[in-house]
């Protein structure tokens, strides 16, 4: 006989409600705040998150070796003391405690009573997927955040969404399509990317069905706009979308804004592991934290030391809510950001940040998907013509698309290159998502630009797109 609690039995629903409010609640509750009342709020979450953390083997090791014990974490002003993790030292749990790790902290708990969880995993473009697990309070409240910041970005009720994230075992799809059916009253369209729903089809679903907001990677969705077109549909005629909520880094607004008929463009930021840190508000400056869930520190990429507000540095991430299901405390994201040092005047107590501004270990988003540069070699090793030298070129062609381009050292005469490139065009679109360009060049030839006869470690990225 089982006795474990469902879903939303396992956890408080109202008290999680009340605790972390949206729409005009949350306005309400916190443009009253102070950062003095809004840091004691974040100290007492703190304090819980740090209580579980050490009932888990995963932050027992970690922290311990870092020569820290319990009684020295007596407040969040003690943060510093705790050593930052990354995505490495969860890996390195996964390949110690096959298949998923011991930092979650679901070991300690009896099967019997065991909550419900929500598994994902990353997309594992360069080997080993990374698990991602989640508890139903630290799921809900992700969704939650999301909904929030579509809320207060000015959704409208009874809006219709569709929604361009990926499903399968990575979890952008399925969060987001959680969110907006749990937090908000929106009719949501579930397509997809375009491998799930053609591109054709998306554009007819805009039509059939109204869709007024259109959410995910702006580069598809920009790309969705040209399909439109090709199905001779006008955007801002027929279809006639109102708010466009995506990642948009360092792109340009206007462009997409223009190819869609002049809709509201929203910006926003998190990660797998973390769900929705910050968002754009109706303010259009910059990004707001939500630091009653998170507590952001922005460090210097080399010496993880704090940087002043108005410079650049890799964000660092607590979350404040995750105090079942892994934990995440002083999480570095390896993503680049700067704290705007001007005043909120929305009269919120958050502080706000640019957004994504590129990654520090030279992770390329590309339409959607995570490459990592140093990760494209092992991907060819199996092919005997490749020599082990190459480099990854992003550019920015002139209709504003982006794309990889992959140079390639062979040993092969330029007479076969034309089909061992076409064999590697497709070798790398199978295990990276997403179509790449592949040059073959000589032994050599790519020394100028790795720099590998005169550099510890090599150049395997040149990033051109936000170049002059």
């Amino acid at each position: 006989m089982t006795g474990y609690p469902t879903y939303y039995e396992s956890f408080d629903y109202k008290q999680m409600l009340q605790d972390y409010p949206l729409g005009d609640e949350f306005t309400s509750r916190f443009s009253s705040m102070n950062r003095t009342e809004l840091k004691a709020l974040q100290n007492e979450r703190f304090l819980n998150v740090v209580k579980r953390a050490w009932e888990i083997p995963f932050y027992q090791r970690i922290w311990r070796n870092a020569g820290v014990k319990p009684e020295d974490i007596k407040s969040l002003d003690d943060i510093t003391k705790l050593p930052l993790i990354s995505k490495t030292d969860i890996m390195d749990s996964v390949e110690k405690f096959p298949p998923i790790g011991d930092f979650h902290g679901l070991d300690d708990i009896p099967a019997e009573n065991r909550p419900p969880i929500v598994f994902h995993t990353t997309s594992g473009t360069t080997g080993t997927p990374q698990p991602l697990i989640f508890g139903p309070k630290s799921r809900e409240i992700q969704s939650l955040l999301v909904a929030r910041s579509y809320r207060f970005m000015g959704l409208k009720p009874a809006t219709t969404v569709q929604s361009c994230y990926g499903h399968g075992m990575i979890n952008g799809g399925h969060y987001i399509r959680e969110a907006v059916t749990h937090y908000t009253n929106a009719l949501f369209l579930s397509a997809g990317t375009g491998l799930e729903t053609r591109s054709v089809q998306q554009v007819n679903l805009m039509k059939t069905f109204g869709t007024n907001v259109l959410v995910g990677f702006v580069d598809y969705i920009k790309r969705l706009s040209d399909v439109a077109r090709e199905e001779g549909l006008t955007p801002g005629e027929d279809i006639k979308i109102d708010m466009i909520i995506g990642h948009l880094g360092m792109e340009s607004r206007e462009n997409i804004a223009k190819a869609w008929g002049g809709p509201e463009l929203f910006d926003w930021y998190g990660v797998g592991d973390t769900g929705t840190i910050a968002a754009e508000g109706p303010d259009h400056e910059g990004m707001h934290v939500w630091e009653d869930a998170h507590y952001l520190e922005v460090l210097d990429a080399d010496t993880n030391t704090p940087v002043p507000d108005g410079e650049i540095g890799n964000m660092v991430v607590t979350c404040l809510y995750k105090d079942d299901v892994y934990p995440i405390i002083r999480f570095n994201t390896c993503d680049l950001t700067e704290v705007i040092p001007t005043e909120n005047k929305m009269s919120l107590p958050f502080k706000r940040i640019k957004g994504f501004m590129g990654r520090s270990d030279n992770m390329v988003k590309l339409r959607g998907i995570n490459i990592y540069p140093q990760g494209v070699g092992p991907m060819l090793d199996e092919d005997a013509a490749f020599l082990g030298e190459f480099i990854c070129k992003a550019v920015r062609d002139e209709n504003g698309r982006d794309e990889m381009i992959i140079m390639v050292e062979v040993n092969i005469d330029a007479s076969q290159r034309p089909q061992l490139q076409a064999e590697y065009e497709r070798l790398l679109k199978r295990k990276i998502g997403i179509a790449v360009q592949v040059e073959l060049v000589s032994e050599g030839e790519l020394t100028p630009l790795t720099q590998v006869d005169v550099r510890q470690k090599p150049i395997r990225l040149i990033d051109n797109r936000f170049s002059e």
